[in-house]
């Protein structure tokens, strides 16, 4: 067994690493770049070693500096984590050349999946079904054009040397394959450096089944569970469970025998997943195998009890597997969530800044929370936005959604924005609960999620104000509070008031005064007058909430309704956290003007990013709708669309640039009344 590992990773899973690791007995030596240097991956291990500034291709992407650190520290062997260098044939050869073992499968199977064509070709061979496509070499936007017409829309559009859905666009039409083709070719030379496509007949609203499979050096091989990842948004997973719910037995098997037979055929070794789309009709067909650990292991761990990170680490000490196909054992059902940092209300833009607050869920039983961060870190624009993990374990799959809600109702973060609130309203939907799941899910059900996340502002400031009211009478042990800064009582008429602000959907702050009424002679009733309008609330129940610094947890009623609620109040603010999302109230007024029109027709930089693609020119023409260019950011990238006919007066920013959020990126302004504009399209320019 080793005695020192590197790991060439950051985050969640680098942690995840350690854990084990450490448990073995093992040292750890960490990697880190300038956005790092205070992360929790750096604090855990043993030794860090700095590699590098903060862009990836300076940092975690720098084969050879790596390959130095783990030689100067003598490790044994180093542990990719995933993404980076976890799928680069390059990075397992340097490890090879310098005698160190790169804990992860042979070159040439890394080399073999890699490529998504040579992956269809092998598979073809080795007779596991595939879709449909064209895995050619010429890529010229004729010949792709001319294939998909031949394979017959929709198609998929997706990187050869692509993963974790860079590079991959669906097509619909025809004339919508040059800007696809253009956009899906620059994000898959950018993640990869290479922009080969191939394109695959797109299989109509599949169920995303995947196998975990496991082989080491002595010729055994097997597969421990399969896992739906169906539920996914811009071709990345959102929500992942073990085992795939509502497959039969024979299906079940079958799958896991493609996948074992698929490992096979590469002569495979360590920790694969082989991925199948599944149609309704219950055929299954290969997408693609990932030649590393998976974001999801956790759910693979919890139902069949093996630490996948140990077997990892004994497989590449030269180890024979511990147990057999015919010893595995399924028991219960295990969900994960990825918690990003992210803002769904606007496009999912990630979100960055300090952490100023962090209250996990990890102290509920079979809650498992995955994390890289804690309480005071920031999050960079420099990487993946996905902040943690949220696993939890149920004897069956419908007590494991219960304990998932509890969870995220108990999973607090202010400081940036999160998903959260939305991974709520998703596995909250009727169709989650009934196994009605493909690959179209939050498209299908996108209205249904979008209003069960939304709650009236004026009721979230009701929830606040009767928070904090709260708050004030157990601080002073009377029925109403004292006068304070933070509000005023009028004694003879029992009225507080409390000054609240609170950003808009367009960010800008607004102050709101909350009136409250003492009402009748019970202590828990009263009118809270919000934005002019006025609501009856009864305090049902209200306790401390340990797990949150003066916190609360209230049920409380609302013109009849009731809501359930966790509250934190401070001298300065009040947050309400409810059904996943959070709402911070501040007391300190603090007003801003309105954009004018030529402001808000100016397009601003959405978030902290380098510009990828300029698709026009000063004086340029421009349509409603039309891109104007692309910001690329934690390896997605962001179109910026004109809001309405416009005329480009200025560019103010070039190719390549690094950008601000809220940076003016271009001058517009609106065109002269012409009744028939002669309109150039951004979208038609090289």
């Amino acid at each position: 067994m080793f005695k020192r590992i590197l790991i060439a990773n950051r985050g969640e899973i680098a942690c995840r690493v350690m854990r084990t690791a450490k448990e073995m007995g093992l040292e750890t030596v960490a990697v880190y770049s300038n956005a790092d240097r205070t992360s929790q991956h750096c604090k855990q291990a043993d030794i860090a070693e700095y590699i590098g500034s903060s862009p990836a291709s300076e940092s975690y992407l720098n084969i050879d500096k790596i390959i130095q650190v783990a030689k100067q520290h003598q490790v044994d062997a180093i542990h990719p984590g995933y993404g980076f260098l976890s799928e680069n044939a390059q990075f397992a050869k340097a490890c090879q050349k310098n005698g160190i073992v790169f804990i992860g499968p042979p070159v040439d199977a890394i080399d073999q999946m890699g490529s998504k064509s040579q992956a269809k070709a092998i598979m073809e061979q080795a007779k596991v079904p595939l879709v449909p496509g064209y895995h050619g070499q010429n890529n010229s936007l004729k010949h792709l054009t001319e294939e998909a017409s031949k394979i017959g829309y929709p198609v998929m559009l997706k990187a050869v040397m692509g993963g974790g859905g860079k590079g991959m666009r669906v097509v619909n039409r025809a004339e919508e394959m040059p800007f696809a083709i253009e956009s899906a070719q620059r994000e898959a030379q950018s993640s990869f450096g290479d922009q080969q496509l191939l394109i695959e007949k797109c299989i109509v609203k599949p169920r995303h089944v995947e196998i975990q499979v496991f082989a080491d050096q002595h010729g055994n091989c097997l597969y421990l569970s399969d896992r739906d990842c169906s539920i996914q948004r811009r071709h990345q997973k959102v929500v992942e469970e073990a085992p795939a719910p509502g497959l039969s037995d024979q299906l079940r098997s079958a799958m896991g025998e493609a996948a074992v037979q698929a490992a096979k055929a590469i002569n495979y070794v360590g920790a694969g997943t082989v991925e199948f789309l599944l149609d309704s009709s219950g055929e299954f067909y290969f997408m693609e195998m990932n030649t590393r650990l998976q974001v999801e292991h956790p759910v693979t761990e919890l139902i069949t009890g093996v630490d996948l990170v140990e077997w990892q680490l004994r497989v590449a000490s030269g180890e024979a597997l511990p147990i057999t196909q015919h010893d595995i054992v399924h028991s219960g059902h295990a969900i994960e969530l990825r918690i990003y940092a992210e803002d769904p209300a606007r496009d999912f833009m990630p979100s960055t800044g300090q952490i100023h607050y962090l209250s996990e869920p990890s102290f509920l039983s079979d809650v498992r929370v995955d994390s890289g961060i804690v309480q005071g870190d920031s999050i960079s624009e420099y990487y993946d936005p996905m902040i943690s993990k949220l696993i939890v374990f149920g004897d069956t799959r419908t007590s494991a959604i219960r304990l998932l809600k509890e969870a995220l109702n108990h999973y607090h973060v202010l400081g940036i924005t999160t998903n959260i609130g939305y991974l709520h309203s998703i596995i909250s939907q009727d169709a989650f609960a009934d196994v009605a799941l493909n690959t179209d899910f939050l498209i299908t059900h996108q209205e249904s999620i979008q209003q069960r996340q939304t709650c009236e502002h004026a009721i979230l400031m009701t929830m606040a104000t009767v928070a904090r009211l709260n708050q004030s009478c157990h601080q002073h042990r009377k029925t109403l509070p004292e006068p304070s800064r933070e509000g005023f009582r009028l004694s003879q008429q029992h009225v507080s008031r409390f000054n609240f602000t609170h950003p808009n959907e367009s960010k800008q702050i607004e102050n709101h005064q909350t009136v409250i009424t003492h009402t009748g002679q019970r202590n828990n009733h009263f009118k809270v007058n919000v934005q002019d309008q006025l609501y009856r609330v009864t305090i049902v129940n209200t306790n401390i909430d340990t797990n949150i610094k003066n916190g609360a947890v209230m049920t409380v009623e609302i013109d009849g309704v009731r809501y359930r609620f966790h509250a934190q109040v401070t001298p300065d603010s009040t947050a309400v956290f409810y059904q996943g999302q959070a709402y911070e109230f501040t007391h300190q007024p603090n007003y801003e003007s309105a954009q004018d029109n030529q402001e808000e027709l100016n397009p601003t930089a959405p978030l902290n990013g380098i510009v990828s693609a300029l698709l026009v020119e000063k004086g340029d023409q421009v349509a409603q709708g039309d891109p104007l260019l692309v910001v690329e950011a934690m390896k997605m990238e962001y179109t910026i669309n004109a809001t309405q006919a416009a005329v480009i007066d200025d560019v103010l920013c070039e190719l390549g640039d690094q950008v601000q959020h809220g940076a003016v990126l271009l001058h517009l302004s609106t065109p002269d009344d012409d009744p028939t504009p002669e309109v150039k399209h951004a979208s038609n320019q090289s």
